[in-house]
């Protein structure tokens, strides 16, 4: 198949997927009573989850893959799959874009970063800057995408014994227009740096936070990449993902009023949010200045925050692209066709590394770094 129209087919599909142009706005809530509440909204979650500025988007990927085969792809009939946007869970899990491999072949990003914060499995990072990586099972990936690049995110089925779970959020950051056309850059938080905030009630019931970005109390997640909206400590961006005990109770830290909250329950059976009680994998929004207190219902509680405050631009999206106006989302993709964002150096597009590898992040400058 020729590569161009391969290229196109996938933008096609990829902005399907991904959603139309979406233009920002603003909610009030009126009312003191209304506004004594510390809870917004709440909202049932779906395969993308709604998020608030500065946040553009949150996917939760949850897969039970069978064992893998000699190309890393699942030891199993692909019969019946949409190959190329396989995004139906048949027998528990999915293909996306992947055709051998699950995930996602080589694609392009303007305007925004990625946070991939990987629970299991693996996933291999190329770009085409040169770039790549393996990592997961605790590891984030954060990726500036800047003025732009190509980057796939491709899922290999490792183990060739036994079956590959794979879980993983995909959240979506926004850029300022001042840093829409910064240079690509990505940093990896390794399971290893990032700190867990650890706290037991007064039933000695336990929660553990994973401090992904921001802080609680002395516990201070490892520093975003250096054009992150994340980075200056008064934006005040948070993303914990939370465990908690079932019948465990923690008060969740205050953020400075104007700051948004959201709230995505992703396991357990119920949650308690100052006694208001909320159904597993629903959302809230959260009024972050005021006193919060979570308790979890009768099973282990999984909760994802994210926080922020919020750019407060317009935003122009399409797709794989993030900019400011509708007319910047056209130069994108004119410039895309133009330049490809660098080409694509490997030679596939979902380029997967030996399976004898193990996690490693080699970055576009030489740097190399390795983990067991």
């Amino acid at each position: 198949m020729d590569n161009n129209n391969g290229r196109r087919n996938f933008l096609k599909k990829f902005a399907t997927v991904t959603g139309g142009v979406v233009l920002a706005n603003n909610t009030t809530i009126g009312m003191n009573e209304v506004d004594q509440k510390v809870i917004i909204k709440t909202q049932a979650l779906g395969f993308q989850w709604q998020t608030q500025d500065p946040f553009l988007f949150c996917v939760h990927h949850e897969d039970a893959y069978p064992k893998g085969n000699s190309e890393m792809g699942p030891q199993a009939s692909l019969e019946g799959r949409n190959l190329g946007q396989d995004f139906m869970l048949k027998d528990g899990w999915r293909m996306y874009h992947g055709e051998k491999v699950p995930g996602f072949p080589g694609h392009p990003h303007r305007g925004f970063e990625t946070i991939t914060v990987v629970r299991k499995g693996m996933v291999d990072h190329s770009d085409s800057l040169g770039a790549a990586g393996r990592y997961g099972d605790g590891d984030v990936q954060w990726m500036t995408a800047g003025k732009g690049l190509q980057h796939a995110e491709m899922f290999p089925l490792l183990d060739e014994k036994k079956g590959n779970p794979m879980e993983l959020f995909q959240i979506w950051i926004n850029l300022p227009k001042a840093d829409k056309f910064v240079n690509p850059h990505f940093k990896m938080l390794w399971s290893e740096t990032i700190p867990h905030y650890m706290h037991q009630d007064s039933n000695g019931k336990g929660t553990e936070v994973e401090v992904i970005a921001g802080r609680i109390e002395g516990y201070k997640a490892p520093t975003p990449p250096p054009n992150s909206w994340a980075t200056p400590t008064e934006h005040e961006v948070a993303v914990w993902n939370i465990n908690m005990e079932p019948g465990a109770t923690w008060n969740l830290p205050k953020a400075t009023e104007g700051v948004n909250r959201s709230l995505y329950f992703y396991e357990g059976d119920t949650l308690e949010i100052n006694s208001e009680s909320i159904e597993n994998y629903h959302a809230a929004d959260l009024k972050a200045h005021l006193e919060t207190t979570l308790k979890a219902g009768n099973k282990q509680t999984k909760i994802l925050i994210l926080q922020g405050k919020p750019i407060n631009e317009p935003v122009a999206q399409h797709g794989p692209f993030v900019m400011n106006t509708r007319q910047e989302l056209q130069q994108a993709f004119i410039d895309f066709q133009q330049t490809r964002f660098g080409g694509w150096p490997w030679d596939r597009y979902d380029q997967v590394h030996d399976r004898s590898k193990g996690r490693f992040a080699l970055h576009a400058n030489g740097k190399l770094e390795e983990r067991s």
